[in-house]
């Protein structure tokens, strides 16, 4: 079912990157070191910020969500400025994922989705949506993310990232 590849896998990889948000503020204090140089931090001049890869994987599991089971995901502003807010995001990401239920996921298999890519418009159904859009997008930003921080030296491995109990 589309809700079991979906939510519970946003969830947990969300979770993983809350736990890799702690070591590195952990990181940021043992060192003294400024914490914006690892929120405003990219790997390449033209790429997102450390912060704008946190908020995109957040977006990305609200909203394929969102539109899978056919609901408004909730909006968020951008704004975060600290790591303090980056968790508080991801928990309303988590507090939302966790109030859908699979009953609302239930045509969301051949349900019709429209989402915005390269400015335009374009439909699919929710399998591949999910599988070729939502999912992909998602591990994208997570896995950027994660890459910073463990550029910027903070001690996280494979484990971190898979988010393994």
């Amino acid at each position: 079912m589309i809700f079991d590849a979906a939510v519970p896998v946003f969830v947990h990889f969300l979770n993983g990157l809350a736990s890799v948000l702690r070591k590195a503020e952990a990181h940021v204090q043992a060192k003294k070191l400024d914490p914006d140089a690892f929120l405003a931090a990219r790997l390449f001049p033209d790429m997102f910020t450390f912060t704008k890869q946190v908020q995109l994987a957040c977006d990305f599991a609200k909203g394929t969500s969102a539109r899978l089971a056919g609901v408004t995901a909730p909006s968020h502003a951008d704004d975060e400025k600290t790591f303090d807010e980056l968790q508080a995001r991801i928990r309303k990401t988590i507090d939302f994922l966790r109030g859908l239920n699979k009953e609302q996921f239930a045509e969301a298999e051949t349900r019709a989705i429209t989402f915005k890519a390269g400015g335009k418009d374009m439909t699919i159904k929710g399998a591949q949506y999910l599988s070729n859009v939502g999912l992909p997008n998602f591990y994208f930003h997570v896995t950027t993310a994660y890459g910073l921080l463990r550029h910027n030296g903070v001690e996280i491995g494979k484990a971190d990232f898979l988010a393994r109990v």
